[in-house]
């Protein structure tokens, strides 16, 4: 049985380098900041840098600090909602912010991203294909 997708953006990644990368515009209230992330489909979780939250204006330690595990360890991270927009693709999703001023990753994971969107890899040809699912 073959199935048809059809998809509203095509992005071109370059596959010389480590990851997938993707621009990401996180906003809450009247601040936005723009930051690199990589997709990664095995984080449960969104996860950016500490400062991105601050500079959002928000108290990042004005939630609880959750554990986060990974395979070679874990850190500490605070949960916040803010929109997320990648591709010209906007929603709203809580997400994680480093406890730790040198974290220096930001992902875009399975809750708060990938449930949010259609997407489609064709990693041979650098291409990701996207759309809002919601």
């Amino acid at each position: 049985m073959s199935e048809t997708l059809t998809f509203d953006k095509a992005h071109y990644y370059n596959t010389l380098k480590p990851g997938i990368s993707l621009t990401a515009i996180l906003h809450h209230g009247q601040e936005s900041v723009e930051c690199e992330t990589r997709l990664d489909t095995g984080s449960s979780h969104c996860i950016f840098k500490r400062a991105h939250g601050e500079l959002l204006g928000l108290d990042i330690e004005s939630t609880v600090a959750e554990n986060i595990g990974t395979v070679t360890g874990s850190f500490k991270a605070h949960l916040h909602t803010i929109t997320i927009e990648v591709l010209g693709i906007r929603s709203e999703a809580t997400v994680y912010f480093a406890a730790d001023e040198q974290f220096t990753r930001s992902v875009l994971g399975r809750v708060g991203w990938l449930d949010r969107v259609k997407l489609g890899l064709i990693d041979y040809e650098g291409k990701l294909l996207l759309s809002p699912y919601f």
